[in-house]
């Protein structure tokens, strides 16, 4: 079991769904997952093994938003992060507020649209468990302007990027340090599978949306991990889902996009070692979801 008592600054740290009916999303995640939820009428925090993995809520008041899967970034201030994507030539949607004994938010766009929130941590860390099957396991950004985004992102979080075989990852100096002291021999065994040293301190993965995609919106993507990807999406499809790409092979994974009967896309991903050699071109059908 993979556990989390902190996030470092810059580091993604919580996802969640505001959708329009927050019972049946309950009951959807909880059937496929096997999340348990707190009983409260409004945010829910889903569950799993007796640990905080993601949150299910209605949405906020205005007009009806696009049901997905949200990321959020942990800050030591959610206001100097607000301050620095505007700064950066990004919009603050929802200017910073606190959650009662809970932390401090605020929801940004970047320069492109994608829309993500910062979570400055007070009495909620974030995911308490996370890369165990039924948790986060990975997020991403799927972006029309790599080098915007690099601009972007780095002056907000500070992160920097990794080319890993042709795909892009977003790193954060350091990160690989503290999984290091928290996990020892981490780094060795990266080694042991002739992974980049580098790949420690990745965060996130970067997605091009190429031009061949015209209907694609920039925006962040999120990843659970399941024991089984096959299981998963004949799973979802029972549960009234639909399957946007079947399991297939990808490089070190097997995987598939689906998305809840009510719109929110997600990503299923299991490790599969073998896989490492799989040729890297089969990840466009997954970004292409």
């Amino acid at each position: 079991m993979i556990e989390r008592d902190r996030y470092p600054a810059g580091v993604p740290c919580w996802v969640d769904t505001r959708q329009p009916d927050p019972k049946s999303a309950v009951a959807f995640y909880g059937g496929l997952f096997g999340w348990e939820f707190e009983d409260s009428p409004g945010y829910r925090i889903a569950r799993l093994q007796g640990h905080d993995v993601a949150g299910v809520g209605a949405p906020p008041e205005g007009p009806a938003p696009v049901v997905a899967w949200s990321t959020y970034v942990a800050v030591t201030s959610a206001d100097d992060a607000a301050r620095r994507a505007r700064d950066a030539g990004g919009r603050v949607l929802a200017e910073p507020f606190d959650i009662p004994e809970m932390g401090r938010m605020a929801v940004l766009a970047d320069p492109g649209g994608a829309v993500l929130s910062v979570w400055e941590a007070r009495g909620h860390i974030g995911a308490a468990m996370v890369n165990e099957p039924g948790s986060l396991n990975f997020n991403g950004l799927a972006t029309r302007d790599v080098e915007g985004a690099k601009a972007f992102y780095g002056a907000v979080f500070g992160w920097e990027t990794l080319d890993l075989d042709g795909a892009l990852m977003w790193t954060l100096p350091g990160y690989g340090d503290f999984l290091e002291r928290r996990n020892p021999g981490l780094r060795a065994r990266l080694t042991e599978m002739e992974v980049a040293g580098a790949f420690a301190d990745v965060v996130a993965t970067i997605e091009p949306i190429g031009d061949d995609r015209p209907d694609d919106a920039p925006r962040w993507t999120v990843t659970f991990a399941v024991e089984d990807a096959d299981a998963v999406a004949a799973k979802a499809y029972e549960l009234g889902a639909r399957i946007e790409v079947p399991p297939f092979d990808a490089p070190w994974v097997r995987m598939t996009v689906i998305t809840d009967p009510q719109g929110a896309t997600f990503t299923a991903t299991k490790f599969v070692p073998e896989n490492r050699d799989v040729a890297a071109g089969a990840e466009s059908a997954a970004t292409a979801a």
